[in-house]
């Protein structure tokens, strides 16, 4: 498979990735697939968890960029999950 026809066989977003590969480990599991398509399943399961990995590490970059201090120090910053914004010291 060409290059050009991986970066087309994978998502735009980080969840349509997820639920490709929830798919994609659903089919190999049921044990219905033939040999050639279980590895082709396989084979895409590895293109989308890796691109998948590419984003959280580039999300990561990110963050970290945007917690950086002005002398080049991260500010550890705790993760909230109420949705609001942390309080700044």
């Amino acid at each position: 498979m060409s290059d050009k026809m991986a970066e087309q066989d994978v998502p735009q977003d980080f969840a349509t990735t997820l639920t490709q590969l929830e798919r994609l480990v659903a089919q190999l599991e049921s044990g219905e697939l033939t040999l050639e398509a279980s590895l082709a399943a396989f084979e895409r399961g590895i293109r989308l968890t890796r691109d998948a990995q590419s984003r959280l590490d580039g999300a990561e970059l990110k963050v970290q960029a945007l917690l950086e201090q002005a002398d080049g120090t991260l500010q550890s910053v705790p993760f909230e999950t109420t949705g609001e914004p942390p309080n700044e010291p």
